[in-house]
């Protein structure tokens, strides 16, 4: 089996079955794969062959689609990366990932016109052709429809995705059709798909939980997928109400900002099965506000690094009311998890160690680095840098990430804690807190801080409200007010630059 011919199977089994929506179309899997046969012919003839690289530059449109199972089908790596990068990011990964083709979308174009013309390097845009550009739509309507037969086995390279590079350049995480496969029928059993599922999409398909977990698990089954290509809390709530969606994952700010939108109350939320979240854990009382705001029980959290498929962890809908905040208390389908310490040997219940995880979703390697690969990948295990405990009932509580740990007097300090109580007084927007060189603790603890207003002594402030919420070691000694904190593209707060 292989991720091309899901979408063939869809089009041979259900033809006329609508398989993508988007503000404009509606189009069936015998459309969809029409389509894909005559990109890939046009790729074919571009040169584009088995093991070559494609990078797909693009919001959630029709053309998405199109271009990443068109890699597919001719058996070339696809490497979708996110629509928000700046050129020199776009640069690095399209020399880094020996790219041969760069296909992007007219409404993100302006980002990319101007890229250094790579050599051995064809370029794509929606829209017209411009320069050096083809036209997207002339290799569309000059490729043949005839199928291309994708003889792929499922240890096959599929893809590359690159991780955000908060902490250093980003790596390409490459995977398998049996690693997508994997983590996508895991989907479809914990999720409950079927072709009368349908799937919304508003966060980047660049990603690999939308991507491999919904976009994929949704084609598997042949299901219905509702693109948009940009998330508002607006859009959110008007295509749930007129699509009838079924599943939707989402980031917790998109939650949270859509439980506050005044008409919400005004939108029929009903036909939800499954409101999915992750790349962080909601609060009890996050929980309970968007519980409330969209009139459902059926809240889920998923946990799962891009190195493991994702895979990881599920936190129920019986459990939010509970355990919200922690990452569930079993792993997923198709995985196992361990908590372990620096020895390998599993922790015991309530002492912190780093999660790692085994299963077959789990990435081949990170492309051209080996060294880095054979760190994190041992015995079958990916050891996801993700420190945690586990309470007495068994569930999975996130402390910090082990290379952010700061280690002051022999002591070691998790800054996220530090964060979270900092991020819960009423004049501080958000802060971020690091270790930096003392030549006589080792570390020291610092706070970056983004106030609400002017405040004329922050470390007065931070210190009188810290007080008896952490231990006195914990409370950072130095201080610097931001007016922002910096981020990548994708929201990820970059440590790296608060250390420089």
């Amino acid at each position: 089996m292989n991720i091309s011919g899901l979408l063939a199977h869809q089009a041979r089994k259900n033809p006329n079955h609508e398989g993508i929506v988007t503000d404009s179309d509606r189009i069936t899997y015998g459309e969809w794969n029409q389509h894909v046969n005559q990109l890939a012919d046009s790729f074919r003839k571009l040169g584009v062959a088995k093991g070559d690289k494609v990078v797909l530059h693009m919001p959630n449109t029709k053309e998405f689609l199109y271009t990443y199972f068109a890699v597919h089908r001719l058996g070339a790596i696809i490497i979708p990366i996110n629509a928000k990068l700046v050129q020199q990011e776009i640069l690095y990964i399209v020399r880094q990932s020996d790219a041969k083709v760069f296909v992007t979308h007219e409404d993100v174009f302006e980002q990319v016109k101007d890229l250094p013309q790579e050599a051995n390097l064809d370029y794509i845009k929606t829209g017209h052709k411009k320069g050096e550009w083809y036209s997207f739509e002339r290799l569309l309507e000059q490729g043949s429809p005839d199928d291309i037969p994708c003889d792929l086995i499922e240890g096959d390279e599929a893809s590359i995705l690159y991780t955000s590079g908060t902490t250093g350049l980003p790596k390409g995480v490459v995977f398998t059709n049996r690693n997508i496969l994997t983590v996508a029928t895991m989907i479809c059993i914990e999720m409950s798909m079927s072709p009368e599922s349908r799937v919304l999409h508003m966060m980047p398909l660049s990603h690999s939980a939308p991507l491999h977990l919904f976009l994929i698990a949704g084609t598997y089954v042949g299901a219905t997928h509702v693109l948009a290509s940009a998330f508002s809390p607006e859009t959110l709530l008007q295509k749930v109400d007129r699509e009838k969606t079924t599943h939707f994952f989402g980031a917790p700010v998109a939650y949270l900002t859509t439980a506050k939108h005044p008409d919400i109350q005004q939108y029929d939320l009903s036909s939800m099965q499954y409101w999915v979240y992750g790349g962080a854990p909601l609060s009890q009382h996050d929980v309970h506000l968007v519980k409330d705001a969209f009139s459902t029980d059926r809240l889920m959290c998923v946990y799962g690094p891009t190195e493991a498929g994702p895979n990881g962890t599920i936190l129920t809908f019986d459990a939010q009311d509970t355990k919200a905040g922690s990452i569930g208390n079993r792993a997923a389908m198709q995985c196992e998890i361990k908590v372990v310490d620096e020895s390998g040997f599993e922790v015991k219940t309530d002492e912190i160690g780093e999660i790692i995880l085994r299963g077959e979703g789990n990435m081949k390697g990170y492309y051209k680095e080996q060294e880095k690969t054979d760190a994190v990948l041992k015995n079958n295990w990916f050891y996801t840098g993700d420190m945690a405990k586990q309470d007495e009932d068994g569930y999975y509580w996130m402390i910090d990430r082990k290379k952010d740990m700061i280690i002051s007097g022999g002591v070691n300090i998790y800054p996220k804690e530090i964060e979270n109580v900092l991020s819960t007084h009423p004049n501080i927007a958000e802060a971020a807190v690091i270790g930096v060189p003392n030549p006589d603790w080792g570390e020291t603890v610092k706070a970056f801080v983004v106030p609400e207003e002017d405040v004329h002594d922050i470390e007065g402030m931070c210190r009188a409200f810290l007080e008896g919420k952490i231990a006195h070691d914990k409370v950072p000694k130095l201080y610097d007010v931001l007016e922002a904190l910096p981020r990548n593209a994708t929201g990820k707060l970059l440590k790296t630059q608060l250390r420089e």
